[in-house]
């Protein structure tokens, strides 16, 4: 195994102590779901394991779930929330952003498979420029925070303030970053009429 260095604690004690704390192995679970009878490849991301950060293991995993729906021709829901890439890991987190897209380009361009992107708060960093923004359909929940760079790392690197509100779901939308806000407690039925409007239904 490659060993990462950090002042910080170890960090396999990090992941560990994130394991026992969550539940999770990862900050990512993956597989199979059914929406309303419709059979469905899933992603959800969870920010509490690590702040979501994107590491080998979430890069890899989210790799086989795409190519898993590619093969069988299912449709794709990744539900986004992350700090980024993880940078304990190095450039080897930071490959993941082009592996992910890579897959995804087989299954969006060549196969011409349907997939959603769902965005929570927070999602930012290499997930953000990666395949965060990639879906097919991006949806955003209300008040969520969607950005590349956070607002504190903008200013002191371009010695500019960062108007208030800009990197909320509310003001993107409106630049157009977005196709849907939608609160989670709807998202079931959009989800249903999207992929229905996409030509999957109930077996």
């Amino acid at each position: 195994p490659i060993e990462f260095h950090s002042e910080e604690d170890p960090y396999i004690d990090r992941v560990n102590s994130y394991r026992k704390k969550t539940g999770l192995t990862e900050a990512i679970q993956t597989g199979l779901c059914q929406l309303n009878g419709i059979p469905t490849a899933m992603g959800v991301m969870e920010f509490g394991f690590m702040g979501g950060s994107m590491g080998s293991v979430v890069g890899e995993k989210i790799t086989r779930l795409v190519e898993y729906a590619t093969n069988q021709a299912l449709p794709l829901i990744i539900v986004c929330a992350s700090g980024g890439a993880r940078m304990q890991e190095g450039s080897l987190s930071l490959m993941q952003m082009a592996k992910i897209s890579s897959s995804l380009y087989d299954f969006q361009t060549k196969k011409k498979l349907f997939y959603v992107s769902i965005l929570t708060s927070p999602t930012t960093g290499g997930v953000t420029a990666s395949f965060g923004m990639l879906g097919d359909v991006i949806v955003a929940e209300p008040d969520a925070y969607i950005a590349f760079a956070g607002k504190r790392v903008i200013e002191l690197t371009l010695n500019k303030e960062v108007p208030e509100g800009s990197q909320e779901t509310e003001y993107l939308f409106e630049k157009g970053l977005f196709d849907l806000v939608i609160p989670r407690k709807n998202l079931k039925s959009i989800l249903n009429k999207l992929f229905g409007s996409h030509g999957f239904f109930p077996f």
